[in-house]
């Protein structure tokens, strides 16, 4: 059975969040960074966008040792940016998923330069 379909684990309760990281600018010199930010100009802040079960500042404490981290945060994780995501609500694993690419897509459309996966 799926970890995530056990009883009482990520499905239908209400603990997962959606975070921002800010990135340093150095980033946009990863491919990964820019396959999905091809079209982005020097004045656009890099932003990380992810979801997690656990508090927003545990996650990027684990991203900053390598614990289920994401490389780029790991090697350029500036600081959380707590001013773009501390609206969302606690949500379902499956409501941050999906939160997450929108979440990402929208902040691109407002003028950032994001990365998700």
């Amino acid at each position: 059975m799926p970890v995530h379909s056990r009883p009482g684990r990520g499905r239908g309760r209400l603990h997962h969040r959606v975070y921002v990281v800010e990135l340093d600018p150095a980033v946009r010199r990863d491919r990964r960074f820019i396959a999905q930010n091809r079209y982005t100009t020097p004045a656009m802040t890099c932003l990380y966008v992810g979801s997690t079960g656990v508090d927003p500042e545990v996650r990027f404490a684990n991203h900053r040792r390598g614990h289920k981290a994401c490389p780029l945060v790991r090697r350029h994780g500036l600081h959380l940016r707590p001013d773009l995501y501390a609206d969302f609500p606690a949500m379902t694993w499956e409501d941050a998923l999906a939160t997450e690419v929108g979440w990402a897509q929208e902040l691109r459309e407002t003028g950032f330069a994001v990365y998700q996966h």
